[in-house]
């Protein structure tokens, strides 16, 4: 399944024009880094994953439609995915995208 492409616009549009930003294809998705390190992925099975700080992990699993990715059969602390349903409006897009770049950013260059 392709990466929902209305949903990569609308992170486009959230994240803007920045000259620290890549797009990547990866995951079967649409993936954006910031310095390298990567804050999210539009993905190919719907819906997002996010990358957020480890320490906030669990409360995040508190949001709707949230789960720990699992990366060939292993949890991945500091990556969640996030369901279609749960990032279908821009009230519900918009935090989860912020909280990535936000992680992103306090990450080193790579």
């Amino acid at each position: 399944m392709a990466y929902d492409e209305e949903l990569a616009k609308r992170i486009r549009e959230l994240l803007g024009d920045r000259d620290d930003l890549t797009e990547v294809r990866m995951f079967g998705g649409l993936a954006w880094l910031i310095n390298g390190n990567m804050a999210v992925v539009a993905r190919g099975k719907g819906g997002l994953m996010v990358r957020v700080d480890p320490a906030d992990h669990d409360d995040l699993l508190a949001e709707d439609g949230t789960e720990t990715m699992i990366m060939r059969g292993r949890p991945m602390r500091g990556w969640l995915t996030v369901e279609a349903q749960a990032c279908a409006t821009p009230e519900q897009l918009a935090p989860w995208v912020r909280r990535g770049l936000a992680y992103a950013l306090a990450l080193p260059p790579k």
